[in-house]
C-alpha cells in the first residue's frame, strides 16, 4: 500500500510537528505488516524516526522547482519540464489501462527508466560541464533532483509506489475550505468534530457515495451502527442499500 503523508496541523492554539501526526498514524498500523510506501516531500521532518517506511519522494514537487524558474532559465526548464511529462504520459496510460501493480513497475522500467537515466545524465553534465552554476536557481533545483534521485524514482522500484504526492494534496484542500467556512474551532472538541465529518465526506466522494444520502443513512441506523461501525462505512453504504 502507498501511504500518503501530508497531515495538516490540528486547527488549535498550539501547533503540532509533522513527525509526531507520522509517528502517531504509523503507531496505528497492525503488527506484522510489510512497510508502508510513504509518499511525501523530500523535508527531513517528514521522516519517521521510530517506523520503517519505503520513502518515496514527490515527483510533482521536484518539477516545480523548475516551473518556478522558467522566465529566468526557458530552455533547461522546459526540457526536464518536457521529459518529466513524457514519465507522466505513460503513467497515465499504465492508468487508463488499470495494470496491476507489477505490470505498472515493468511497463516503466520498460517505458520510463530510458527517459529518467537520460535526465539524470543530463543534470550531472550540466556541473559537469560548468554550464550551471551550482548556488543560481536552476542549480539549485538540479541539485535537488540529484540529492533525492533515489526516492524520486521509487515508482521504478517498487510495484506501486506512486509519482507524486498529489492525492493527498488535493485531499488537503478539503480541510483549507474546511478551516476557512468554520473561521477557525475554538476547542479541540470541535475541530474533531469537523474533522470527523470532513473526513466522512471526502470518503463518500473518493467511494462514489452521495455524502447527503450517506449521513442521513447512519441517522437511521443509530443503533446499529453504535454495535456494528466497521459495518457502516462509507464503502459499504452501496452494498447495503441496493
Amino acid at each position: 500500500m502507498a501511504l500518503h503523508y501530508n497531515i495538516p496541523a490540528p486547527r488549535v492554539k498550539h501547533a503540532c510537528r509533522k513527525d509526531t501526526n507520522l509517528h502517531d498514524l504509523l503507531k496505528r498500523r497492525a503488527t506484522g505488516l510489510l512497510p508502508p510506501i510513504q509518499m511525501c516531500d523530500a523535508l527531513s521532518r517528514n521522516v519517521s524516526k521510530d517506523f520503517q517506511t519505503i520513502l518515496a519522494n514527490c515527483l510533482a514537487h521536484a518539477r516545480r522547482k523548475f516551473v518556478e524558474l522558467v522566465d529566468r532559465f526557458p530552455d533547461d526548464c522546459a526540457h526536464v519540464s518536457n521529459e518529466l511529462a513524457t514519465v507522466y504520459k505513460y503513467e497515465a496510460i499504465a492508468r487508463a489501462e488499470k495494470t496491476s501493480p507489477e505490470d505498472r513497475l515493468a511497463y516503466h522500467r520498460l517505458n520510463t527508466e530510458a527517459v529518467m537515466t537520460a535526465l539524470e545524465a543530463w543534470c550531472h553534465q550540466q556541473f559537469a560541464e560548468m554550464t550551471v552554476e551550482p548556488k543560481s536557481g536552476l542549480g539549485k533545483a538540479i541539485t535537488y533532483l540529484l540529492k533525492h534521485w533515489k526516492e524520486l524514482t521509487c515508482f521504478l522500484k517498487v510495484p506501486g509506489a506512486p509519482l507524486d504526492n498529489n492525492i493527498c494534496e488535493r485531499a488537503l484542500k478539503f480541510a483549507i475550505l474546511n478551516r476557512k467556512n468554520s473561521l477557525f474551532y475554538k476547542t479541540q472538541g470541535g475541530a474533531y468534530v469537523g474533522d470527523l465529518f470532513m473526513s466522512l465526506i471526502h470518503t463518500c466522494q473518493l467511494s462514489g457515495v452521495n455524502p447527503l444520502d450517506y449521513l442521513i443513512w447512519l441517522l437511521k441506523n443509530t443503533k446499529a451502527l453504535q454495535s456494528s461501525p466497521h459495518t457502516f462505512m462509507p464503502w459499504h453504504y452501496q452494498d447495503q442499500n441496493r
